[in-house]
């Protein structure tokens, strides 16, 4: 099942049910006007979003209209909550290794920050930001959004719970991350709002895309037109099933919690590229004895999209924005 959410005039958008090929659509309506409420009573409206995606398919849904991404919100527009992962372990060692951070064992609780999640920036949304000196990067990266998760929930109730998985680009300002990481509190400042891809899909929309809860595609990065990375999806150190778990150890997940895969990396980074600039910065110290590459300046594009390992693009369609200087009030 394919699920977005388009602009209305309202906080949190119309749900629409998208068709295979993303040429249409039709609003989900009086079930569950909204993807919040859909994921509060998924139980419950699950049944007749899929009558609605069959009836869709085939033609035959009433108000059935096109499709246009670039009206696209963020599946999810603001979130209860974002909580991110790291991992992948070949960009957790490589950033250890070239900024000398203790590497935690390989059987240690996987690294989580909780994010901004008021709002979720449109694919195709301007991304306005204070400075180019504050070192902008995107991050490419793949995430899940959960229904209600109990405290202390089992890796494979925590699966169960999994309803939607989704295409981010998690913003960061990397000169402004180390200053806020020394304080010992967690980054306000460094984590800016982050963008999501226009369809939600659910997991078995991903046939073989999705395995072991991860998702198992890779990620092209494309950075002003140029590609940048192509990293697999498959190779996180912990799984959704794992992070989700993690997450719900000693709180309740409300329906809605999103939660991401933190950058997508591989131990070939050298060949397959990478999903942000700090990786590249970082692999160039290791081989040249200092980065090379740049952050981002105001004008600058990111284009991020999933693709099968047979080469069909991926359900979740195109993150594509340009970094904007952010306008001042008086």
């Amino acid at each position: 099942m394919r699920l977005a959410t388009l602009a209305d005039g309202t906080p949190d958008g119309c749900l629409v049910v998208v068709c295979a090929d993303a040429a249409r659509c039709v609003a989900v309506g009086a079930p569950a006007p909204t993807m919040q409420q859909a994921l509060e009573r998924w139980a419950e409206v699950e049944p007749a979003l899929r009558d609605l995606q069959r009836s869709l398919d085939a033609g035959s849904a009433e108000g059935i209209r096109r499709f246009d991404a670039a009206a696209a919100c963020a599946p999810l527009p603001r979130a209860w909550q974002w909580l991110d992962g790291s991992a992948y372990r070949s960009h957790g060692d490589l950033m250890s290794t070239v900024f000398k951070l203790d590497k935690p064992p390989s059987d240690e609780r996987p690294l989580m920050y909780q994010g901004v999640s008021d709002r979720f920036l449109a694919p195709t949304a301007d991304v306005p930001l204070p400075s180019a000196d504050d070192g902008i990067d995107f991050e490419g990266e793949f995430g899940v959004i959960t229904d209600a998760v109990p405290m202390g929930a089992s890796r494979a109730e925590a699966l169960r719970h999994v309803r939607l998985v989704v295409l981010i680009n998690d913003w960061s300002l990397r000169r402004i991350a180390p200053i806020e990481m020394k304080t010992g509190f967690g980054w306000i400042q460094a984590k800016p709002a982050s963008s999501m891809a226009p369809i939600a899909v659910t997991p078995d929309e991903l046939g073989a895309g999705w395995r072991d809860a991860r998702v198992q595609m890779r990620l092209e990065v494309d950075w002003n037109g140029s590609r940048f990375g192509a990293a697999h999806g498959g190779p996180m150190a912990f799984g959704f099933d794992q992070l989700v778990a993690h997450a719900a150890y000693s709180r309740d997940l409300v329906a809605g919690t999103i939660i991401g895969s933190g950058t997508v990396s591989n131990d070939d980074y050298r060949v397959v590229g990478s999903s942000c600039i700090a990786e590249r910065r970082a692999i160039e110290m290791l081989d040249k004895g200092q980065p090379r590459t740049p952050y981002m300046a105001f004008g600058d594009t990111v284009r991020l999209q999933a693709r099968h390992d047979d080469g069909r693009d991926g359900p979740f369609g195109v993150i594509e924005q340009r970094v904007v200087r952010a306008a001042r009030v008086a």
